[in-house]
């Protein structure tokens, strides 16, 4: 029995050896692409700067009014965009942005909204699939290393259902779940609405005078040259931040898993041992009963 007992927890070590080499390799792959994907974002940072500040110029100073900064009062619908990892192994990363998409689900619907659901990333695309919503649109992308090419693809399909008629299936709203990337430690699941365009113009506080503005050709050619592009760059930005947040969850849950492993096998290692010395124990006993048991038949 106790040789059992003693097989079972070698059993155990093994596996969880096994398992720790896993999470190990998950950790160091993470590790290897998370400064990758800071970069990328720290590098789409200023062109996203740039194209918010010549929009927030035109919606400041251009007076003139255009779909995609109107609100639209010709229909209920409206359409969430939920961006989540393509794997697992990455903690709450996914969960939490389900849990925080989930609240927004709730308080549009109090609202009274129609809602089109579309999701980038195969586990938002296997939950709500699973539980029976019908989502308009998905994308499986390669959440840790999204390209440009997928967030204008994602981008134009969402200002496409922004700009269709109400009796096709156009939105009033576009609101974006995804997670911002704060540091390697925080990253915080945020819920963006990104249509009908709310943009603000951005001076200095140590500015006295507004700068004056020329717009050529006319200011609502620039708008519709601009503002495609302001959609793209900023979903792409999500995209990078989202990507960054996903390797970081990443990296420091397998962390934690290694060494929950290494705790596991001490534990596992201390047990066998211990059943070790009891199965040793239980011999020398059965040895010398046998002993005073033939010293007394003489």
């Amino acid at each position: 029995m106790a040789g059992g007992v003693q097989r079972v927890y070698r059993q155990r070590i093994t596996s969880t050896q096994k398992l720790k080499k896993v999470f190990r390799a998950q950790e160091l792959i993470a590790a290897s692409r998370i400064g990758a994907a800071r970069t990328r974002v720290s590098q789409a940072t200023p062109f996203a700067q740039a194209i918010t500040q010549a929009v927030s110029a035109l919606a400041a100073h251009a007076r003139v009014e255009h779909p995609l900064v109107e609100a639209r009062h010709d229909t209920d619908r409206v359409a969430v965009l939920v961006v989540v990892a393509d794997r697992g192994m990455a903690g709450s990363y996914t969960a939490a942005n389900i849990r925080e998409t989930d609240r927004l689900l709730a308080t549009l619907r109090a609202q009274g909204h129609v809602i089109d659901l579309y999701v980038a990333g195969r586990r938002a695309v296997a939950h709500y699939s699973y539980r029976g919503y019908d989502l308009k649109r998905s994308w499986v992308y390669g959440s840790d290393r999204p390209e440009q090419e997928v967030a204008t693809e994602i981008a134009d399909t969402l200002l496409a259902a922004f700009a269709a008629p109400a009796d096709q299936g156009g939105v009033a709203e576009l609101h974006v779940v995804y997670t911002q990337f704060v540091n390697m430690v925080t990253q915080t699941p945020r819920v963006v609405r990104m249509l009908p365009l709310e943009v603000v113009a951005h001076y200095s506080q140590t500015e006295e005078i507004e700068p004056l503005y020329e717009f050529e050709p006319s200011a609502p050619e620039v708008l519709d040259a601009l503002l495609p592009r302001y959609v793209r760059s900023r979903l792409f930005s999500f995209l990078l931040e989202s990507a960054a947040s996903e390797l970081a969850s990443r990296q420091r849950a397998m962390r934690t898993a290694t060494d929950n492993a290494e705790e596991l096998i001490r534990n596992y290692t201390r047990l066998a041992n211990q059943a070790r010395q009891s199965e040793i124990t239980q011999e020398i006993s059965e040895i010398v009963s046998g002993a005073d048991a033939l010293a007394v038949g003489k």
